[in-house]
């Protein structure tokens, strides 16, 4: 049963870094929802758009 919990856990992620690739917050939103993280990835993404894809992936990838 732990193979299919870390299975279906690697296949969110995967999913959560594309997302990130598209819209960056929202990776960071479904991540950690609206915490601090989110709001830094907002900055990033509006001072340039691979800094906040470099955080959301970041972000996802520690967890």
């Amino acid at each position: 049963m732990d193979t299919m919990t870390s299975h279906d856990s690697t296949l969110g992620d995967v999913l959560k870094i594309l997302i990130s690739v598209v819209l960056p917050p929202v990776g960071v939103f479904l991540e950690v929802g609206l915490g601090k993280h989110f709001w830094i990835n907002i900055l990033l993404t509006l001072l340039g758009y691979f800094p906040g894809i470099i955080h959301a992936v970041y972000i996802i990838s520690k967890r």
